[in-house]
């Protein structure tokens, strides 16, 4: 059914000190295009202020063969809790008249849905809102994503949205809809199960040689650092033959060429998901080039299941070590051995991969953790032949590490989630000096 109501979805700037397109799309507000698509009557429009493939961006952007590359930036002023860290502060994305332009080109919204990931990426949602208002004057805005389930109380006061949607959009976004557009746009129909999603709306992408893939939510782990047990109570898989079609749909339809894993734990209950879909990957001959950004539990890569990577086509393997520190290892993390990285690595080289291709993170920044135990940790990686990775400690709201943070005042409970970022911690909180963090940058590439 026609209907001249129209929502529009926004995936805000990110402002940080860094950023990269490391296989970054808003796949949770692309799952909420394609639900209202398939069960409202409204039109649905998207304006991605990250889109790297924008044909009026000031200058063409390099993307690696993975579809990875750099965002375009724009410096801006540093936020006053952040004046003091003696580093460049910028606006990724899309210059700001560029979406003014792509709001001229759609009919005035009824509705405005945001997302935002990091905490402390919201003053892309602020700058945003500050646009839409200026354009649409009142239209309701609503704010989902994981900043807006982990810190909603801080959501709603600063970033001037209307409205804050915590938790799993699917569950809530149909009511919101009827609350605000009336019972004649949309169904009364609650979603309990990743199963019964329909395909995110990546139709709503400029680009579609890389997309994202889901086919797992949450995880059945407890690391003191994760909020993935926060956002989502209990670990659900979807079925392989579904999982299937999709990719061979994103291919044949969309010619997608790179295909980036954002499960959590994509490698749990291995003989009844990862084997069968790799398998059935295999048997279809899909011309796909796969990617693990969010990266594999070590201990469950054995020489059958590298085998079945290396043929399904996994180019990018980044596997989570995090640390070899017995007392993190113990503390920190449920999911990690000491011992298991050089077995699965020996696996994965038997299988044909090379062992320098092969990333392994490494934690760094964890509170109390030994700056030369992580030297070790690098070397140890270099040693095997692997390639580390330091994936930066950032205090996730709710998470155990967060909490202690707290207890140990390294931060207040409504400290500004600008104080999140993970670049900051070594300027704030002294237990790693920027200098030994530099040098253990510097190891990496050594």
């Amino acid at each position: 059914m026609y209907s001249s109501k129209n929502v529009l979805l926004i995936n805000p700037w990110i402002y940080d000190f860094t950023a990269y397109d490391f296989w970054l799309k808003p796949l949770g507000l692309l799952y909420i295009g394609g639900l209202l698509e398939k069960y409202t009557s409204l039109q649905v429009n998207f304006i991605d202020c990250l889109d790297r493939f924008h044909p009026l961006l000031p200058k063409k952007l390099k993307t690696k063969p993975d579809g990875r590359g750099a965002f375009f930036k724009q410096e801006v002023v540093k936020p006053s809790v952040l004046k003091d860290i003696p580093r460049k502060y910028s606006r990724y994305g899309i210059p700001v008249p560029l979406f003014r332009e792509e709001l001229e080109k759609i009919s005035p919204p009824e509705l405005v849905l945001i997302t935002c990931t990091m905490t402390y990426w919201y003053p892309g949602v602020q700058k945003v809102v500050e646009l839409i208002r200026e354009k649409f004057g009142k239209v309701p805005i609503v704010l989902g994503g994981v900043y807006a389930s982990l810190l909603p109380q801080h959501a709603q006061r600063v970033t001037g949205v209307d409205s804050v949607l915590p938790g799993r959009g699917e569950r809530k976004i149909f009511s919101l809809v009827r609350e605000i557009l009336g019972d004649n746009v949309s169904p009364s129909l609650p979603l309990n199960d990743l199963k019964e999603l329909p395909s995110p709306a990546v139709h709503l992408v400029r680009d579609k040689s890389t997309l994202p893939l889901l086919t797992s939510r949450g995880c059945p782990f407890s690391c003191s650092y994760c909020a993935a047990p926060l956002l989502y109570k209990r670990f659900e898989q979807k079925d392989v033959s579904s999982i299937v079609k999709h990719i061979e749909g994103l291919h044949r339809i969309y010619q997608t060429q790179n295909i980036a894993f954002y499960d959590d734990a994509l490698l749990v209950n291995k003989q009844k998901h990862i084997v069968p879909l790799l398998k059935e990957i295999i048997k279809k001959k899909i011309p796909v080039s796969f990617h693990t950004p969010n990266g594999l539990h070590i201990k469950e890569i054995d020489y059958e299941l590298a085998w079945l990577l290396k043929k399904a086509r996994f180019q990018s393997l980044f596997l989570s070590q995090e640390s070899f520190d017995p007392q993190i290892l113990e503390s920190s993390s449920d999911k990690l051995a000491g011992d298991s990285l050089e077995t699965a690595l020996n696996s994965l080289e038997r299988a044909g991969y090379c062992r320098s291709h092969i990333h392994v993170y490494l934690l760094l920044g964890l509170p109390g953790q030994d700056v030369e135990k992580t030297r070790e940790s690098i070397l140890k990686v270099h040693h095997l032949g692997a390639r580390p990775r330091l994936a930066y400690f950032s205090p996730v709201p709710k998470t155990p590490e967060w909490q202690r943070m707290v207890r140990e005042g390294y931060l207040q409970r409504d400290s500004d989630p600008l104080l999140h970022n993970k670049l900051v911690f070594p300027y704030v909180r002294g237990d790693i000096s920027p200098y030994e963090f530099q040098s253990l940058k510097d190891l990496l590439k050594k």
